[in-house]
């Protein structure tokens, strides 16, 4: 197990962050990682996956341990339906066109989102109509205070709209090593209900979609819209959408008639984080290499050698400003360290 000194995380984050870690090391197998927590205090360490949510605004006084773990295999399966085991370093964009090549079936809405596979259930990520929780079988994780490993059910992942159990009373607590999902092999339950994938659709005269064809459509509105990490430092949408009740609804449809959004319950309604951003101005906006994307105003970007800091002081300024504008805070779906 090589511990490296003074280590740059600038390839460890898709900001593309310049910022050191005092120690570094890749955990490359369980048995690594069991050894790494007998010998550390969790105090001691900081633990990152694939880098996709985070924002890193100082270096890093700590061993940063990188769960680089890997492999996919086949838990279980019937004539209907498969459960993977996914080691938690694998990529998650990747893993989802594995499944698209098998015809298995549940996240080809998920399709390009950045990150790892092992991070994906602290963030409950989701896009286009779909969640990792609809497919989530369980996950395993290992105790940084004892390294026992433990399963843990959907149940148990108590999981909410970008939020789990990971993020709140257990954060910091457990690693996850390895995430188990049941898809389906036949008869799809394709979604889409989200009107930009059925536009792509029609227009390639696609009447009976199949999973690929939904996740074309997917990578096609995302590569329209999102800057590649690989090309332009960002951790994808930075803010998650707000979510209203109905007083608080009424009170903002009244004064902004013409805002878009998404009924999630009949007494909650979803108002796209984007959207009030661009009404802020804020869209297209550069401040040093600090900035917002020209096409997604929801997108914080570095332009090449901003901080961690100066991209969060921007996060902020838009923060107050639509707070300002429209009565509405705006919560970071990126994690700031």
């Amino acid at each position: 197990m090589l511990i490296e000194k003074n280590k740059s995380l600038r390839e460890y984050n898709t900001f593309g962050i310049d910022v050191l870690a005092k120690a570094f090391v890749s955990i490359t197998s369980d048995e690594a990682l069991t050894a790494l927590l007998k010998s550390y205090k969790p105090k001691d360490l900081f633990i990152i996956g694939g880098g996709s949510n985070l924002l890193l605004t100082s270096n890093i006084d700590k061993l940063v341990v990188h769960i680089n773990l890997k492999g996919i295999s086949v838990a279980s399966e019937t004539e209907d339906m498969v459960i993977l085991e996914i080691s938690a370093g694998e990529n998650w964009h990747e893993l989802v066109m594995y499944c698209i090549e098998r015809d298995y079936g549940g996240i080809e809405n998920l399709s390009l989102i950045p990150g790892n596979t092992g991070t994906a259930p602290i963030q409950n990520i989701g896009a286009y109509g779909v969640e990792i929780k609809d497919v989530f079988e369980s996950c395993r994780a290992v105790e940084t205070l004892t390294g026992e490993s433990r399963i843990f059910t959907a149940e148990d992942c108590k999981f909410g709209y970008r939020n789990s159990v990971f993020k709140n009373e257990l954060k910091g607590k457990y690693i996850i090593t390895s995430v188990n999902l049941r898809l389906t092999k036949k008869n799809h339950e394709l979604n889409t209900s989200y009107g930009a994938i059925a536009d792509i659709l029609s227009e390639k005269n696609i009447d009976k979609p199949e999973i690929k064809d939904i996740s074309d459509a997917v990578i096609a509105i995302r590569q329209s819209k999102l800057p590649d990490p690989a090309e332009l430092g960002n951790s994808g949408s930075f803010f998650k959408n707000p979510i209203l009740n109905k007083a608080a609804f009424s009170s903002f449809r009244s004064k902004f008639p013409e805002a878009p959004f998404y009924e999630v319950s009949s007494s909650e309604f979803k108002i796209p984080a984007g959207w009030l951003i661009e009404e802020a101005g804020f869209k297209g906006k550069r401040y040093g290499d600090a900035g917002i994307h020209e096409k997604q105003a929801l997108v914080l970007v570095n332009h090449g050698n901003a901080s961690g800091l100066e991209i969060w002081e921007l996060a902020q300024r838009i923060q107050k400003r639509v707070k300002v504008l429209f009565s509405i805070d705006i919560e970071p779906e990126v994690n700031v360290i």
